[in-house]
Formats: structure tokens, C-alpha cells, sequence
């Protein structure tokens, strides 16, 4: 399984539309082959940082995603509401247990 997080902090003027461009892009996105789950928080530290958790079957399924033409759009929609950089990193996780 392959595991995704991501967190973009964005301007108080651009809270909202960076909410909804990425609530749009998650359930757009839970609807992806190979898609196991893929959420949207608010950091409960700094309500302007959106934070994402994202867990796909493989490699290959995460590589169609970022192929989507909308997944690319969205990318740059919200770095353009977005105060600083935004954060992306993978990992190849397998589930240990679970409890």
C-alpha cells in the first residue's frame, strides 16, 4: 500500500475556496481506481493548514491519480491560495496489525 501525506497552509482571505477545491478534489479522487481512502483535514494547531491522508493499493494506482488532468489543476489551484510551500511525501507502508 502506498501511503500519501500532504498539507498546504493557506491565507485567511483563501480558507475557504482552498477548503472546497479540496474537498471537491478528495471525493473526486475516492472515486479512482486503486483509491483506498483520501482525506482533507483541518490541523487542530493551525486552523489554516489543510492537511491530507491518502492510502492507494499501489504505485501504479497513485501514478494514474497524478496523471488525472483535474488532479494536476487542483495542484495549482491551491498553490495559489497557499501562504507558503505545500508538503507532499509517500511511503511504502504494510499494515503491521491491526487493533
Amino acid at each position: 500500500m502506498i501511503v500519501v501525506t500532504g498539507s498546504v497552509t493557506v491565507r485567511p482571505d483563501t480558507f475557504e475556496e482552498a477548503r472546497r477545491l479540496s474537498l471537491e478534489h478528495v471525493h473526486r479522487s475516492r472515486q479512482e481506481p486503486g483509491c483506498v481512502s483520501h482525506a482533507v483535514h483541518v490541523d487542530c494547531e493551525n486552523p489554516l493548514k489543510l492537511v491530507f491522508f491518502e492510502q492507494w493499493t499501489d504505485r501504479a494506482a497513485l501514478a494514474t491519480h497524478f496523471a488525472v488532468p483535474t488532479s494536476g489543476e487542483f495542484v495549482r489551484s491551491l498553490r495559489s491560495l497557499a501562504a507558503g510551500p505545500t508538503t507532499l511525501e509517500l511511503y511504502d507502508a504494510t499494515r503491521l496489525e491491526k487493533l
